[in-house]
């Protein structure tokens, strides 16, 4: 089967086995922030398991698409042209940066991009004028129950919202299943394995690389607007170090070489602190004992590890 058909089919029938089995409104909710989480982490799979690069600071590229939907409203600007703008400045922002960051590497350019994501997170807290500082700001009404209604479909908000945060989801994961498999996104594999390697075979190396930071900032934004019309209220918190970090392992966890990581990943770290509740004091232990077991057992990840246990079976 053609892969893009593949992560289309596969991906749908998540969102909709989702919608069938939900009991409630939490539910939903949930599922909403599932979705969002994934296509903020398919992001970091186009940048960390297609070119081999590590940010910790796409929370910034995050809550640029948040504040964007939050402020250009108050202005004038309808949330859905606010939307485009805010992944258009991000998307700028990472080719303006890109360049110069992405001469270095290993943990220097980790570094680099944490130091980019706190210049946001600092901004965005400073400038209570315009983001409400550290306080956050309210997110005018937006939704999407009614575009539902337009074509007869009626459902509650919430379930609304986990319809289009998985239609988003859907898209973000086909596309980036498309670029995997493009002649462009075998020069973005090519970089990962070897720079040198790459640049003797014509890739330009370079491009490669700001053209990912790119795509996956924009991806985060996309991800930041949808989370913030959602909620209707944001704060820099967002931008934060520990939301880039979750990020990162949501797409290590699930394994940082296919989207379907990125689906995993952000299913688990999403919704297993919702079941660990019952376990409220021990929370954090059990979820860090989750994490470092399937590290330590799975390197490559969860889907690369089961996917080779399939074949393994399978060949036996």
């Amino acid at each position: 089967m053609n892969p893009t058909l593949k992560a289309f089919l596969i991906t749908a029938a998540l969102v909709v086995a989702g919608a069938l089995i939900f009991p409630s409104s939490y539910y939903f909710r949930v599922g909403s922030l599932i979705w969002i989480n994934t296509l903020s982490v398919t992001g970091i799979v186009v940048l960390l398991g297609y070119v081999g690069l590590v940010s910790l600071g796409h929370a910034g590229f995050f809550a640029i698409g948040a504040y964007a939907v939050a402020i250009l409203p108050a202005y004038g600007v309808p949330s859905g042209a606010a939307f485009l703008i805010g992944a258009a400045v991000a998307g700028g922002l990472a080719l303006m940066v890109g360049r110069p960051i992405l001469k270095l590497s290993g943990y220097y350019l980790a570094i680099a991009t944490l130091g980019l994501g706190m210049l946001i997170w600092m901004v965005l807290t400073k400038e209570s004028w315009l983001t409400g500082g550290p306080d956050g700001m309210v997110v005018s009404g937006f939704n999407p129950r009614h575009w539902f209604a337009a074509v007869g479909i009626k459902m509650k908000t919430t379930e609304a919202w986990y319809w289009l945060s998985g239609i988003f989801a859907t898209i973000g994961v086909v596309l980036a299943v498309n670029l995997g498999n493009s002649p462009w996104g075998r020069a973005l594999r090519a970089v990962h394995d070897s720079d040198v390697a790459a640049s003797s075979l014509g890739v330009d190396v370079a491009r490669a690389k700001v053209v990912a930071f790119a795509i996956s900032a924009v991806y985060a934004s996309v991800a930041g607007s949808l989370l913030s019309l959602a909620n209707g209220y944001i704060t820099p918190d967002t931008a934060g170090f520990m939301h880039s970090v979750e990020m990162v392992t949501m797409a290590v966890l699930g394994g940082a070489g296919t989207v379907y990581g990125a689906i995993v990943g952000s299913m688990i770290l999403t919704a297993l602190p919702q079941v660990l509740t019952v376990v409220a004091e021990y929370e954090h232990l059990v979820l860090g004992a989750v994490m470092v077991a399937t590290m330590v057992a799975m390197r490559n990840g969860l889907v690369p590890a089961l996917a080779a246990l399939a074949h393994r079976w399978r060949s036996e």
